[in-house]
């Protein structure tokens, strides 16, 4: 019998070759089997065979106890379930302990989404006088004016948008190519980088990278984050922002403006129009505002 540790190993390497997983599944993942590893080495089970629905359901347990978020628990059920999965397939487990254990089911809240002033104000923070403030201007315009992932806004390559047509090719999740037309501003400021910020940056190197760092490389997604941070702190707006804010008030300001669903669907890449409905949920507030406001009976 493999040890518990080789097991995973053994999965990871699985979900990695077989699944398309992307970088941050695998690390999501990664992080969620450790702390499965961890919880077992405390019961003291080290055998796959001694491992019982109620350990997962305390497993569970554990994880709301330690203030872990619902979503974060559903995520580490789905990553336990999958190594059970494996176990049982490759025959080096005779039943799955996972299968009977009911997934949490999350709250669904509502996404944060800025308003109109201050994505403004959000974008006009980088200094565009300087090759990383062009940057910084073009990376925050294409995030705001298409949707995107942070992981799919990092990826992309040079080539990714046709600066002519208007629109850039972005590869979401399972691999899947999608096209998200690009608006005129953020087109504007894409040229200006090309043109002015990147080669500066590249000093003559070449990468095939769209957005790059002071030394030539790919900016990391860990990257952006933080100058998305330090951006939203220089704005004044108040509150954390997240590149998913930014996708919530893409998706949010094109519904109250009267966007059909399904073509936001297809811009986010959701699979499911189930999942791109909450958006509705946040522009039923807007015109419930609107309505309040100016019909004669509100």
């Amino acid at each position: 019998m493999m040890n518990l540790d080789a097991l995973v190993d053994e999965y990871l390497m699985a979900v990695a070759t077989a699944r398309s997983a992307s970088p941050h599944t695998r690390e999501a993942y990664a992080r969620d089997l450790r702390r499965y590893l961890e919880f077992l080495d405390g019961e003291g089970l080290r055998d796959v065979t001694a491992i019982q629905p109620a350990h997962l359901t305390a497993f569970l347990a554990r994880l709301r106890t330690s203030g872990l978020a619902e979503p974060s628990a559903a995520r580490a059920l789905s990553a336990v379930r999958g190594l059970h999965r494996f176990l049982l397939a490759t025959g080096r487990a005779a039943e799955d302990p996972a299968e009977l254990v009911r997934r949490p089911r999350a709250p669904r809240r509502l996404p944060g989404v800025l308003s109109l002033a201050q994505v403004e104000s959000l974008l006009a923070v980088p200094d565009t006088r300087r090759p990383l403030g062009l940057r910084n201007r073009a990376m925050l315009e294409l995030l705001y004016a298409t949707g995107l992932r942070v992981s799919e806004l990092t990826g992309l390559p040079l080539g990714a948008v046709n600066l002519t047509a208007g629109f850039v090719r972005a590869v979401g999740k399972g691999d899947k190519e999608r096209v998200v037309p690009v608006g005129r501003e953020a087109l504007r400021w894409l040229r200006e980088y090309l043109g002015r910020g990147r080669p500066p940056l590249l000093k003559g190197r070449e990468s095939p990278a769209l957005f790059v760092g002071r030394r030539g490389r790919p900016l990391t997604r860990q990257a952006f984050w933080a100058l998305l941070k330090r951006c939203a702190r220089a704005s004044g707006i108040g509150r954390a922002v997240s590149p998913h804010t930014l996708r919530h008030s893409f998706a949010t300001h094109l519904l109250e403006r009267g966007a059909d669903l399904r073509a936001v669907q297809m811009m986010l890449g959701h699979a499911d129009l189930g999942t791109t409905q909450i958006y509705t949920h946040v522009a039923r507030t807007h015109l419930k505002e609107v309505h309040r406001r100016f019909h004669p009976r509100a």
